[in-house]
């Protein structure tokens, strides 16, 4: 898997986090196949790029039901 540019990636947080940014993870959508993965208290800091599919089994895992 290549790692793709993340320059011009618009990152989102979850629509659990509060209104001041909290303490949360943020994704970037648009890139097909990964999902793009930073803590939201370092923008700067480094990106996990992860496969969709594992992605997904993930948030399947931790959604409050």
């Amino acid at each position: 898997m290549s790692r793709p540019d993340l320059t011009a990636a618009a990152w989102r947080s979850s629509s659990y986090s509060n209104q001041e940014g909290g303490n949360c993870v943020q994704v970037a959508d648009g890139f097909p196949g990964v999902v793009p993965v930073r803590d939201s208290k370092n923008p700067t800091g480094p990106a996990l790029v992860v496969p969709a599919a594992a992605w997904s089994a993930f948030i399947a895992g931790v959604v409050v039901r």
